[in-house]
């Protein structure tokens, strides 16, 4: 089972997946087109395969039941989840109730169906987060990490991190074509900006390695490569399309809500070993998962389903003490001394 599975790595996953031999392949995501197209293609390409298409949200847990139920998948590949930075940190209760609450419903059902594996799908964008999409994507580790201490679970579950992916929705590179093709101007947020990344089929190849050699508890960080200076790859793009850097304007915006200057693919705190793989660390597993942060995960979820944008980055800030994020975190704060006055 892959879910996000018309995404741009989830639908990579499954056409890697393709190569080789298996009884069932089942794609669940919401977005109806997505899927009818990524089934097209398959069927196109003449894959012999099993495919069973389920459109479904993962917060839907009745309808992750059935799925479940109907399907008894053996693997699970989890790469559902809202990933837009900025529209994350307005619309924080999404991102909360998808990247947490429905990778929470994925995992637990994993458990309760026996599955053998479950792997994760994270960002670099989880490690000391200044965002409240990689904040809650660090939640999401930490929670899948504990599922390993399960005495009641036969699930082995593995998180893989990596950072950003070429050709991607909303990657950098289809925006800067979209401005170079208008005639300009590309936009960037700030000279200095620099980004890991790595093609979409690398990526989801190493997220397959990483689902056969990870072993429980797991978070297997991608060897990324050097970063590299935004403001370069879009001089570089202009050349590209035959262009000289003076026929297009680049036009600094400023730093968006929660963006980075420098992304960072592990915490100082984290040790990293290495494994068989000249492309994959592991690193060693740490206990971050405790009873007040099992109860902040409960007050969390009142404040998503309630919509409290306002409150949810205190919250995120109390169970990832690293968070830093400026206005939404202040606001937040303002909010929970003003309920106690």
């Amino acid at each position: 089972m892959v879910t996000g599975a018309s995404g741009s790595i989830g639908s990579e996953i499954c056409r890697q997946l393709c190569k080789f031999s298996f009884k069932k392949l089942v794609l669940v995501d919401q977005s109806e087109s997505g899927l009818f197209d990524l089934e097209y293609e398959l069927k196109r390409n003449k894959q012999k395969h099993l495919l069973k298409v389920e459109v479904a949200s993962i917060r839907d847990i009745s309808r992750l039941k059935k799925i479940f139920a109907s399907h008894r998948p053996d693997f699970v590949f989890h790469a559902a989840a809202y990933k837009h930075v900025p529209l994350m940190e307005t619309f924080s209760s999404e991102a909360v109730l998808t990247n947490i609450f429905g990778t929470k419903a994925v995992a637990d059902l994993a458990i309760a169906y026996k599955v053998k594996k479950f792997v994760m799908v994270s960002t670099d964008k989880a490690v000391n987060p200044t965002n409240v999409m990689g904040t809650t994507k660090r939640i999401s580790e930490i929670y899948i990490q504990s599922l390993s201490d399960r005495q009641d679970s036969e699930t082995e579950f593995i998180t893989t991190r990596f950072g950003n992916v070429l050709g991607s929705a909303g990657s950098v590179v289809k925006t800067f074509e979209k401005q170079i093709k208008a005639g300009g101007p590309i936009t960037i947020t700030h000279p200095d900006i620099t980004r890991y990344f790595m093609t979409i089929p690398e990526a989801s190849k190493l997220v397959l390695e990483a689902g056969n050699i990870g072993e429980s508890g797991d978070i297997l960080l991608f060897d990324m490569g050097k970063p590299v200076k935004i403001m370069d790859l879009a001089k570089r793009m202009i050349q590209l399309a035959g262009l000289k850097p003076n026929d297009i304007a680049i036009l600094q915006t400023g730093l968006r809500p929660g963006e980075k200057m420098y992304e960072e693919l592990f915490k100082d705190s984290e040790e990293f070993a290495e494994t068989y793989h000249p492309r994959i660390l592991r690193a060693k597993k740490c206990a971050s998962f405790n009873d007040e942060f099992g109860s902040l995960l409960l007050e969390l979820q009142q404040a998503a389903l309630m919509h409290n944008n306002e409150i949810i980055p205190f919250i995120l800030r109390k169970m990832v003490p690293e968070f830093s994020s400026g206005s939404s975190l202040k606001i937040g704060t303002e909010i929970l001394e003003q309920s106690k006055s």
